[in-house]
């Protein structure tokens, strides 16, 4: 009797010790959702071969960023409303949105999403993730230039911010307009991101 409470003993403790790792590793992660009036993804792109830089941003973002800090990764799951695309020109945007480039009423969402990222420190540098546009997904790294926290005073909760860029060629996306006629295809993306920390 004695050796069979002391296995029902051992194994209940096996069982909180694993139960008290996983409550552990939960409580490590910190989830952040995408305040849509502080986040801006832009883009610069080329003008008739080196003529000017286009540049645009799309005004609609929504979506979520984890940290794991004690295990320096995290996730990112982001949702961008192509109709939202906005150059500041009328004429360009009706033409950004047609059948031609974002083709916005087929492809009507942009996405990102990673589940890894690379630390330096306490901070995150890079994001490793996949941009799906037009349809198509493919590997587009983000380089975090700058990264800060702070506790908001007027949210009364925490608010990670971050700089980030990335560059990529759109015809691999299947926006070749006017590749063609000598229009350069790299991009550059800026995003400027702020994102509300959740309770538990």
């Amino acid at each position: 009797m004695f050796k069979q409470v002391s296995k029902t003993m051992l194994g209940g403790a096996v069982a909180l010790g694993m139960f008290g790792a996983l409550g552990s590793a939960n409580a490590a992660v910190d989830t952040y959702v995408i305040d849509p009036s502080h986040t801006f993804p832009s883009f610069e792109a080329d003008h008739m071969g080196g003529l000017s830089l286009w540049r645009g941003q799309f005004e609609k973002t929504k979506g979520m960023v984890t940290l794991d800090r004690a295990n320096k990764t995290g996730t990112v799951d982001i949702e961008i409303d192509a109709a939202s695309l906005d150059f500041g020109h009328g004429k360009m945007n009706e033409h950004a949105k047609d059948v031609d480039m974002f083709d916005v009423e087929a492809h009507p969402t942009i996405t990102y999403k990673a589940s890894k990222m690379r630390f330096e420190g306490d901070k995150p540098v890079e994001v490793l993730g996949d941009l799906t546009l037009k349809g198509i997904t493919k590997p587009v790294p983000l380089k975090i230039n700058t990264f800060k926290c702070i506790m908001h005073p007027m949210k009364k909760a925490e608010v990670c911010g971050a700089d980030a860029v990335a560059e990529f060629k759109r015809t691999d996306f299947d926006l070749g307009y006017a590749v063609d006629r000598g229009f350069f295809p790299e991009v550059k993306v800026l995003i400027t991101i702020e994102a509300v920390k959740q309770p538990k």
